[in-house]
């Protein structure tokens, strides 16, 4: 595993935004583990989250891209702060692109944040999570209307792993549906495989029966 996934799986537990007990998704699914990138709260804990994105997207898509777009509201922040790093880490200015929830009929006009779309740009969505790929059904529209862009693929921070739709898990189906590359950051199983019975700040977040519901809960909600 690459020193910096283990980094942020660190990260994300100092960030209280990886929790392990039990928890009710909004899929309605009990889970011992939760994830949520609204945590993040601070600048610096956005800087640090904008570095590792942007490793993970250099790793997967290297720099021929020109857009980073964050669905509106948590790919808002992601794309600024990322768009950051990647300037400071690899010297490539990319341009960051959101939507608004209500078109702006004023002033700066239309549904986009940022920079505007252009035919012919290579985009990359960036996100927290997906679960169920709802998300990505409501950006491709918003995408395609503006511009005959390009979409080279998506990053989230976190890969759960379970079922979406279908027996797949959702980045797969969105691969299938879309055509597009997905990765992300760490996988479940890498922060499973990192974390169990290891003493971190003096807990072990995943004990024997921690490993126990994550096995459990895969066994009934994995993807195949």
């Amino acid at each position: 595993m690459e020193q910096y996934k283990k980094e942020f799986i660190e990260f994300m537990v100092d960030s209280n935004v990886l929790k392990f007990g039990e928890f009710t998704l909004k899929s309605g699914r009990k889970s011992p583990f939760f994830m949520n990138a609204g945590a993040y709260v601070t600048g610096s804990q956005l800087r640090k989250l904008g570095q590792y994105y942007a490793k993970a997207i250099h790793d997967n898509y290297g720099t021929d891209f020109d857009v980073l777009f964050g669905p509106a509201y948590k790919g808002i922040p992601l794309s600024v702060a990322t768009t950051i790093a990647f300037s400071e880490l690899y010297g490539r200015d990319i341009k960051y692109c959101s939507n608004r929830k209500e078109v702006k009929d004023h002033g700066d006009v239309g549904i986009l944040l940022g920079s505007d779309l252009n035919d012919g740009d290579k985009v990359v969505i960036i996100e927290d999570v997906t679960t169920s790929g709802k998300s990505i059904e409501e950006t491709f529209p918003i995408l395609k209307e503006q511009a005959n862009v390009d979409v080279v693929g998506l990053m989230v921070s976190l890969n759960r792993q379970e079922r979406g739709k279908t027996q797949k898990n959702a980045l797969a189906e969105i691969r299938e549906t879309y055509g597009i590359e997905t990765g992300a950051i760490v996988t479940m199983e890498e922060v499973v495989e990192y974390l169990y019975n290891k003493n971190y700040n003096g807990r072990v977040l995943i004990d024997d029966k921690m490993k126990e519901a994550i096995d459990a809960y895969y066994a009934q909600y994995g993807a195949k």
